[in-house]
């Protein structure tokens, strides 16, 4: 087994407890509830997490709020202007604090957080974080763009700097990155450039470490946020020109085009999302005030099914429900909206709850 196999198959061999504990623990607190959804406040005076329980059916009720020990950025609809700012993980959570340049690594208890670590970020504003088994990786977008890799110790329940990770965006300190994510095996890390049009494309090596970036121009105006199928397809909106494109994620690490884009006809969209089973996707469209469905074909290959299959004020950012059953968008009017998903991904709406802040960022579910 190669070495970076090895970083992944940590999480299943030193720390199963510790993974199935939290995942026990999270799914069986409360009778009716299936998970949660969290959203990060990213507020000057002191970050946090505000934490809401989802019922069976898809409803949120607000549970506690978790300070960061960080602090954020707070101005503006999108003061990141990113996705990924908070991502659920093996059981944990972990979020940027954008303003004190550190990630903050949280354990699930339950309808609680317990906050476990608090590390520098390796640069300057950290806007998205990427996990795979026992591997971190935190995009910072400010000074010079970069990646810096972290690895998770499962045991102590702390975050590790991955030493002589640190690896500058190709765009440089105009690159203006948007997210962080891996490919679906693992082999694969990819970062969208919304200034340079870029989308960058790091092998990642058995140790755990990046070599590249092979790097493409995107086929749209400004590549924003993105997800990859389980059959390694990427698809990313393209907030400049409305619309969305999929790229073939070779062994190599090469971005390949499938076809050409497809136009939404719609305003910034600029979060994407796609179903578990890679047949669905679905663009944040802010300037609209909607949600787009794509559907994915086999190849690849993406089709418009409904411009405007949710409407909302001005959604900023979207996470799946770990069943894939419930979408939820957090929106610019300082709420978060659910959605319902049927068997053909058309979305009936299912709750909608109030009390976020101006100037938050991220959504994540499980």
């Amino acid at each position: 087994m190669h070495q970076g196999k090895k970083i992944y198959a940590r999480v299943a061999a030193s720390a199963i407890g510790l993974a199935v504990a939290a995942t026990l623990a999270s799914n069986s607190w409360a009778g009716e509830n299936r998970g949660a959804v969290y959203a990060l406040t990213n507020q000057v005076a002191g970050n946090s997490v505000m934490v809401y329980d989802r019922a069976a059916n898809g409803v949120l009720t607000y549970a506690g709020t978790y300070d960061t020990g960080g602090i954020g950025t707070g101005t503006g609809g999108d003061p990141l202007g990113s996705q990924g700012a908070i991502v659920t993980h093996g059981g944990m959570v972990l979020a940027v604090n954008a303003g004190s340049n550190d990630v903050s690594l949280f354990r699930i208890a339950g309808d609680q957080l317990v906050l476990l670590d608090k590390v520098a970020s390796g640069g300057t504003m950290p806007v998205s974080i990427a996990a795979k088994g026992a591997l971190v990786y935190v995009l910072n977008a400010g000074g010079t763009p970069n990646i810096s890799g972290f690895t998770i110790d499962w045991e102590s329940q702390r975050l590790v700097a991955l030493a002589n990770s640190t690896r500058p965006l190709p765009g440089g300190p105009g690159s203006g990155p948007a997210e962080v994510h891996f490919a679906s095996d693992g082999e694969t890390l990819l970062v969208t450039e919304k200034n340079t049009q870029m989308i960058d494309a790091y092998r990642v090596t058995d140790g755990g470490y990046t070599v590249g970036p092979k790097t493409i121009q995107a086929n749209g105006m400004v590549p924003f946020g993105f997800d990859v199928t389980r059959r390694g397809y990427a698809i990313v909106s393209e907030a400049g020109s409305g619309s969305a494109a999929s790229y073939d994620v070779g062994d190599d690490g090469h971005l390949r085009p499938i076809g050409s884009v497809v136009a939404l006809g719609e305003k910034a969209p600029c979060w994407l999302v796609t179903t578990a089973d890679g047949r669905f996707a679905y663009t944040a469209n802010a300037g609209s005030g909607n949600i787009s469905q794509l559907a994915i074909g086999a190849d690849g290959s993406l089709t418009l099914v409904n411009a405007a299959a949710g409407a909302l004020a001005a959604p900023l950012d979207m996470a799946f429900s770990a069943d894939n059953s419930y979408l939820y968008a957090r929106d610019g009017n300082g709420s978060l909206t659910g959605f319902q998903v049927a068997a053909d991904g058309s979305l009936t709406l299912a709750t909608v709850v109030t009390g976020i802040p101006a100037g938050a960022q991220g959504i994540a579910a499980r």
